[in-house]
């Protein structure tokens, strides 16, 4: 049986999605950005909670305080494009 979504699961897929087009547009954005302002950017208090899954699927890695997007988070965003 499929399940769909709630509203705050589709709420944190759109945050994600937002982070990885940021930490792949090297033309419009720094490759690499301090949680901080990831958290300011997408206006959230928590930006972990939309950074730890990322980080878990391999699409972001974290050194300390600061992350930016793996060869696979390119790859994916170049075969899925900009999606609203």
């Amino acid at each position: 049986m499929h399940v769909e979504p709630n509203e705050q699961e589709r709420k944190y897929d759109g945050m994600e999605r937002d982070v990885l087009y940021l930490l792949t547009d090297p033309d419009q954005h720094p490759p690499i950005w301090a949680v901080q302002d990831i958290g300011r950017q997408i206006e959230t208090s928590d930006p972990m909670a939309v950074i730890r899954p990322l980080c878990g699927a391999g699409l972001v890695h974290r050194m300390g305080e600061c992350v930016f997007a793996t060869p696979a988070a390119y790859r994916m965003v170049s075969l899925v494009g900009h999606v609203a």
